[in-house]
């Protein structure tokens, strides 16, 4: 249990650091007058906290061999997280902070309730049921609300 305890405040704690991120990196953009340019500047400034995150734990690169089996698909997730920051970049200023999370989580809770009822990218089946239908509708209030107020 606290093991499991431990995941759920690191959620919390990577939850929270995205409207952070969206703020410092919309700064960033504004700054440079490109927010295209800004997104690459965070993913080369991530890159390489992650290299050096890499090097401290002495990671062993030949282990780099392996990603040649892997489906050609996957390397889409990098493409995506591209989109994902270039996105809140420029909606964040244009939507305010939170209807854009809030937007953004509303579209993540719909595509992982997909994922999870048809065990879609060899994620565990969890099948659609009312009380998950129920958390969708409280988020799509939630939207409303955020956005009329």
């Amino acid at each position: 249990m606290k093991a499991q305890l431990f995941y759920i405040i690191l959620a919390v704690i990577a939850g929270a650091v995205l409207p952070l991120q969206a703020g410092l990196n919309v700064q960033l953009g504004k700054s440079v007058h490109q927010p295209i340019f800004a997104a690459f500047a965070s993913f080369l400034i991530g890159t390489l906290g992650l290299l050096v995150y890499l090097l401290i734990l002495k990671f062993d690169f030949s282990t780099m061999e392996q990603t040649k089996t892997v489906s050609p698909v996957v390397w889409l997730a990098g493409i995506l997280g591209a989109f994902y920051v270039a996105a809140v970049i420029i909606l964040a200023p244009k939507l305010g902070t939170a209807l854009t999370f809030v937007l953004i989580v509303a579209g993540q809770m719909t595509v992982s309730l997909v994922l999870d009822h048809f065990g879609l990218l060899g994620l565990p089946v969890k099948h659609i049921n009312w009380q998950r239908m129920l958390g969708v509708i409280f988020l799509v209030a939630g939207v409303l609300l955020i956005r009329r107020f």
